[in-house]
């Protein structure tokens, strides 16, 4: 999956608008890898990427915590004493 990193008009899909954010290919579009890697690459139009890989976003079943709200097992660090200080006055 892609997804739109700066605004551009795809000129190979009719001037197809392609706003940051949205999913690149639009749905019932097929594009070639060699189109991808110019749109993801500095090399078209432009001269910057257009779009980025992501990762599919997979759902959480129903009920199912986030991961942020799993509960996540915290070792506590001991801390040292601070080291005492001594003054010898001469004298």
């Amino acid at each position: 999956m892609f997804r739109v990193i700066k605004y551009f008009t795809d000129l190979q899909d009719n001037k197809h608008p392609y706003h940051e954010g949205d999913t690149f290919p639009r749905e019932g579009l097929t594009v070639t890898p060699e189109r991808i890697k110019e749109l993801a690459s500095k090399k078209n139009r432009r001269g910057v990427a257009l779009i980025k890989e992501v990762k599919e976003e997979i759902p959480f079943a129903e009920g199912e915590p986030f991961a942020a709200e799993k509960p996540v097992e915290v070792k506590e660090e001991k801390k040292k004493a601070p080291a005492k200080r001594t003054s010898k006055k001469k004298g």
